[in-house]
């Protein structure tokens, strides 16, 4: 495990562990913008190119917080907390490179003093499919503690991978219907050149394992290519892709959905959102891809799906 890094240990960025150290490194004048971008950490190019976007979005007076914490409550009895990486010392060496100007790194005891939460925030009817189906306290831990660090960091903005869409999806109904003062970004999923989206678990892939999930990306232009003749077409396309034979290592489909934008029913015709989970032996591995539906899709698999790290 790394070691707790000091704020004395960095020249130019604070790197905090508990709230009295962050409310004094977020103490700035009050027209001064504040993003905030939330990781468990095991950081990557996809995150410092949240970190990146967070700058943009703030300019170079105002002040980007990361946030490295794995929460346990957004973890099942049988899923990885303790096989999660965790890379403290590399994930300081990232943001410091990207433009953070802090790093709030706490404990659990400093997220829960209490213990387990007595009041939590219920996710709702969309937590309860695709994710939630597998997972189903999964979400009701990400807005509680989403929820949390909001009140932590008190940003202006805070910024999401649009890789995990249900979680932006539920984040952005959070902040609206609870009225919280904040505006929540998406930033582009960042892909490493072989298409493949960048995540922490895919440090768990073997080389073998790892060709078969770049099955997952060209399953989805799969199905942006057949977007043009509807949301079956798309489904059915991107399954194919994924179950074709010879794989070599197990793959196991969870779930292909098109959604509209908001993830509700796909629109018969318009903008929508292709989602695909597959676990990659045993690598529990999610994408998605805007997607237009009834309508030619060419110029959404080249932008969409030649992003790189």
């Amino acid at each position: 495990m790394s070691r707790p890094i000091d704020s004395s240990d960095q020249s130019d960025l604070r790197v905090v562990h508990d709230r009295a150290g962050l409310q004094e490194a977020l103490r700035a004048p009050s027209s001064r913008p504040r993003a905030v971008v939330m990781t468990m950490g095991a950081l990557h190019e996809g995150h410092a190119a949240l970190v990146r976007h967070a700058r943009e979005l703030v300019g170079p007076a105002g002040q980007v917080v990361v946030t490295i914490f794995v929460n346990p409550t957004q973890f099942g009895p049988t899923e990885d907390l303790e096989r999660y990486p965790r890379t403290l010392d590399s994930d300081v060496d990232l943001c410091r490179a990207s433009g953070a100007d802090v790093v709030f790194a706490p404990a659990t005891d400093v997220v829960y003093p209490d213990g387990d939460l007595v009041v939590t925030i219920d996710p709702g009817p969309l937590a309860t499919q695709y994710e939630g189906v597998a997972r189903p306290t999964h979400f009701r831990g990400v807005l509680s503690v989403v929820a949390k660090f909001l009140g932590f960091t008190t940003p202006d903005y805070a910024v999401f991978g649009e890789k995990d869409y249900q979680q932006l999806t539920l984040i952005r109904t959070m902040v609206r219907d609870l009225n919280i003062d904040v505006e929540v970004v998406g930033a582009p999923t960042v892909r490493d050149g072989d298409h493949l989206a960048l995540s922490s678990r895919n440090k768990y892939l073997t080389a073998q394992a790892r060709e078969v999930a770049l099955r997952i990306p060209a399953a989805i232009s799969a199905g942006q290519a057949a977007a043009v003749h509807g949301a079956a077409a798309v489904v059915a396309a991107t399954e194919q892709t994924l179950t074709a034979p010879g794989a070599g290592v197990e793959i196991t489909v969870e779930y292909v959905a098109v959604t509209d934008v908001l993830m509700g029913p796909a629109p018969i015709r318009g903008e929508g959102r292709l989602i695909v989970t597959a676990i990659v032996d045993g690598t529990r591995l999610l994408d998605n891809a805007a997607i237009s539906l009834g309508m030619d899709s060419t110029a959404t698999i080249t932008d969409d799906l030649t992003g790189r790290a």
